[in-house]
Parts: C-alpha cells; structure tokens; sequence
C-alpha cells in the first residue's frame, strides 16, 4: 500500500462516531495570474505569487470563535500602543473590522496567532505551483483543448479537500469567502457534489449526510478569518521561506498537498501528522 493511500485510509475511516454538525471554512491565497497580455509568464514577479492554495478549516465551536475574536479585537483597539495605528480605524474597513493577516500590523497579528491554538482548528491546504499552471495551460493551447479558467482551478481544490472530509458527521456546513462580486454558491455545491461522488468511487460507499454551502465575506466569519491566518502562515513558507508563523499553528494544520511537487510521487507530496511540512522537506518555489 502506498504512502498516499494509506494517508486516505486513515482519513476516510472515522475514529469516533459521527458527530452531528461539522463546520468548515474555506478561504484561497496567492492568485492565479499566469501570463501578461502578451501571453509571457509573468510567475513571481512583482505582485504576482508563486503558489495558490486552497484551504479549508473545521472548527469545532464557530460562536465561540467569533466571540473571542470580537473580545481580542475590542482589547487592541482599546490598547494605547496600537490606538493610532491606521489599520484599527473603523473608516479603514480593516481590522477594526476583521482581522485579515496581509493587513494587520505585526503587533496585532501576534496576538491573532497566538489565539488560534485555542480554537482547537483542523486545518488542510492543497497548494499549485504556478509555473506548472502556466505549463498546463500552454499544453492546453497548444494541443486545442479547453482553456480552464481560474475558477475551475479553484473548485477542483475544493473538490480535491473536501472529498475525505463530509462522511464523519450527520449534517456538514461549509463557509466560502467570496470570491469577487459574484455568488458562486450554485458552482461550489457542485464542487462538494463530486467531493462525495469521488469518495464514494474511492470507498465503494456514498455519503448521504446534508451539507449546507454558503458564502460570504470575513467580517461576518471568525471562522473566515481563522482560515485567512493559516493560509497566511503556509503561504510565506511557501513564498518567502519564513517557517516562524507556520510553526506558531503547525499542529493544526493536518494535511498539506502539494500536489505539484512530484519528485517522489505522482500525485505530489502530501504532508501530515506522521511527515509535517518544513521547509528542508519542501520543494523550493522561489531561489534561494
């Protein structure tokens, strides 16, 4: 048995009875630029990402994450050190009003940081490279088949995280972030529709257990915002080869697929408990 069917197998089996309500949050880093308007490969230059992640995160009590963040956010914007900082004031629209990784300043996002833990997240992320996006996408034109579109891209990670996950509770709810002005929940029930026919080809077994899929924006998730962190955390690792807030979280972040890093495996690296993501295991992105 290989290494990555047995990592299935551990996920698909339940270790304790099916509890009645999972909830999930989804949330993207990085983007999915590949070519300027002259059709070159733009990958990593100024502004533009090496990677794009999906990622999802279960949490076990959403209203109490909620509550603790609204407490954490009221006690730094009654902090006189950090009172004159920009990004605090309401009229910014930024973390007074959700915490949002990019944007908090570093006093905050230690804060954040070290509240997670507390919430007891569950975290997986599939990762793309995307000088392997650009190389798909040049084969694509080059043999005339369709041109996939970033939202595909995304949904096939989504489709891909979320196929081991929605047989161990009776009902799943799952949280998007918005993507853009458009409402994609139509698209997104069906991303979760092939999750569980994909699971059920896997097992042999189909999951009949409802899941709930909206969307919506991180100011009225904590759970939006939790996700946005850990992203953050895996994404500078990844872009930046900074391993210090990864390993604030590391034990929460179950699974990382790096489903482009093919040097052992065809289906790419896959790092969990048992092999945890560092940076002398990963595949560089960027030179170093």
């Amino acid at each position: 048995m290989t290494i990555i069917s047995r990592i299935l197998r551990r996920m698909s089996k339940p270790k304790e009875p099916p509890r009645p309500l999972r909830h999930f949050f989804v949330d993207e880093a990085g983007d999915l630029t590949l070519f300027n308007a002259r059709g070159e490969v733009i990958v990593g230059r100024p502004g533009v990402s090496h990677c794009f992640m999906v990622g999802a995160l279960e949490l076990p009590d959403p209203p109490s994450t909620d509550a603790a963040l609204e407490t954490l956010r009221a006690e730094l914007s009654r902090d006189p050190y950090l009172r004159g900082i920009p990004s605090l004031q309401p009229a910014r629209g930024k973390t007074a009003l959700a915490f949002h990784a990019k944007d908090d300043v570093p006093e905050v996002r230690r804060e954040v940081f070290k509240l997670i833990p507390s919430f007891h997240p569950k975290v997986i992320v599939a990762v793309r490279r995307k000088p392997d996006l650009a190389n798909e996408a040049k084969l694509d034109l080059l043999l005339k088949r369709r041109k996939r579109g970033q939202d595909e891209i995304y949904d096939h990670l989504v489709r891909l995280i979320f196929r081991n996950l929605l047989h161990r509770a009776e009902r799943n709810h799952v949280t998007f972030a918005r993507r853009g002005k458009r409402n994609r929940e139509t698209a997104l029930r069906a991303a979760i529709a092939k999750a569980k026919s994909d699971f059920e080809r896997k097992w042999g077994k189909g999951i009949d257990r409802p899941t709930a899929v909206v969307s919506t924006v991180p100011s009225e998730s904590g759970g939006l915002q939790v996700i946005d962190y850990c992203l953050w955390a895996v994404q500078r690792l990844y872009e930046r080869r900074e391993e210090r807030f990864l390993a604030a979280i590391a034990p929460h972040v179950r699974l990382v697929m790096d489903l482009d890093d093919t040097r052992q495996r065809r289906v790419g690296e896959w790092y969990q408990d048992r092999n945890p993501l560092t940076l002398e295991k990963m595949k560089p992105v960027t030179p170093n």
